[in-house]
């Protein structure tokens, strides 16, 4: 193994492993911390998808000093802790608690921090994360209901999650490239600064990084800054080339999509799949709470849709109404009420024969990947930046994509289907 990638998420694992495959790196995703003694598949790059973005943070700097663990004795070189590009946490953590858990673990002095993903709108600019033409707190992150993002400053957010220093390493220096990179890194940390904020405007800034960075040990960031790393490998004569496959081949059966993210972008994609015919069925977490709704209703509903086009189950909703039912049933609980009832559920599809699987939201995703009992993923084609199917190694006979809640186009739930041969 060349590189190991920690996600704090089950989407974002899958975002990052498609950007190391796309760039020629053998990528395996493999579910949850790995238990002691295990053994991590062989690849070039294997990437541990853990549930830590909003656990508590003990046990998300415990699973995550496992993961580490894991790759390090699978031979890792690298390790990357990946977290989504707008910088999902809390004031208090988690990505400040984990990356100094990490830091410590590996020795390392310090470590860049660069959420930027162009490709997908999220930019870095002195030091402030921009999603499309807006600062972060102004986007529709502020409105999270888990995360809320309330500041753009990628070197204050950070600071608040760590008693490390931070800094920034300006776009005048990324522009000048990557020995000016690396000369900016060091002068910062001989003044004892511990974290690196990196701006990155576009895909050609994530290169430059990902050359200035080739001899770090620890690396923190979204999955763009996995854009720049293969190519260390390859100049050290550890990567060969390889061609990418553009389609996947499914096995037989019915598709499906599930979506629990309450996103600006999924909403949109639910809209437009309702206005294409697809067939869509609200799940009230109300009804569910009362026993109206519950996993076997909503996969008879699912099984019963005529199979010549996926069916859509959705508790996907606009932030006002998220929030009265976290008002009237807690956060934590509306929360856990959807994603059991829908980790449940896809075990009832996968046994009635869904086999083609789209999972919108980064909780929805790890529950429901953990309802259906997955391990391990093989990453296949692109569907949009950021998400791509994959095909289950470890667990039921299916390909299943799991997508960010703000990432795809408007059309994507319609045009998945199209790669799967």
């Amino acid at each position: 193994m060349l590189l190991g990638v920690i996600a704090d998420d089950m989407t974002g694992a899958t975002d990052v492993a498609l950007m190391l495959n796309r760039a020629g790196m053998r990528t395996v995703q493999v579910i949850g911390a790995p238990v002691a003694g295990g053994r991590l598949p062989e690849a070039d790059a294997v990437v541990v998808a853990l549930k830590s973005r909003t656990n508590p943070v003990a046990n998300a700097i415990a699973d995550s000093l496992a993961a580490c663990e894991a790759l390090l004795a699978a031979g890792a070189r690298q390790i990357l802790f990946k977290y989504c590009s707008t910088f999902d946490s809390t004031a208090q953590g988690n990505i400040g608690p984990v990356a100094d858990a990490l830091m410590q673990r590996l020795g390392a002095r310090s470590a860049i921090v660069c959420p930027a993903f162009p490709a997908n709108g999220r930019s870095i600019y002195q030091g402030y994360l921009f999603v499309g033409a807006v600062p972060l707190h102004e986007s529709s992150m502020k409105d999270h209901p888990l995360t809320p993002m309330r500041d753009s400053s990628l070197v204050r957010l950070m600071a608040a999650q760590t008693q490390a220093k931070v800094g920034l390493v300006d776009y005048a220096t990324v522009l000048a490239g990557p020995d000016a990179v690396r000369a900016r890194m060091a002068a910062l940390t001989g003044e004892g600064v511990r974290y690196l904020v990196t701006d990155a405007l576009a895909n050609a800034d994530l290169m430059v990084l990902g050359e200035a960075v080739a001899g770090e040990t620890l690396l923190t960031g979204g999955s763009g800054i996995a854009m720049g790393l293969p190519q260390n490998f390859r100049k050290a004569g550890l990567l060969p080339e390889r061609e990418v496959a553009t389609s996947l081949t499914a096995p037989a059966g019915r598709a499906g999509i599930i979506s629990g993210s309450c996103s600006t972008a999924t909403r949109g994609q639910i809209r437009a799949a309702v206005a294409a015919g697809i067939p869509a069925l609200k799940v009230d977490p109300m009804a569910l709470v009362s026993g109206e709704q519950g996993a076997e209703t909503l996969a008879r509903w699912a099984l019963a849709q005529a199979n010549d086009k996926p069916f859509l189950l959705y508790s996907s909703d606009d932030p006002a109404e998220v929030s009265a039912i976290q008002d009237r049933l807690g956060r934590d609980k509306a929360g856990e009420t959807v994603e059991h009832a829908f980790a449940a559920t896809a075990k009832l599809l996968a046994a009635g024969g869904v086999t083609r699987l789209l999972v919108a939201g980064g909780e929805t995703s790890g529950a429901v990947v953990q309802g259906l009992g997955i391990r391990t993923l093989e990453i296949g084609p692109e569907i949009d930046p950021g998400v791509p199917w994959t095909r289950v190694v470890d667990g039921p006979d299916m390909v299943i994509a799991l997508k960010s809640g703000n990432f795809g186009a408007a059309d994507f739930f319609l045009k998945a289907w199209g790669l799967l041969a």
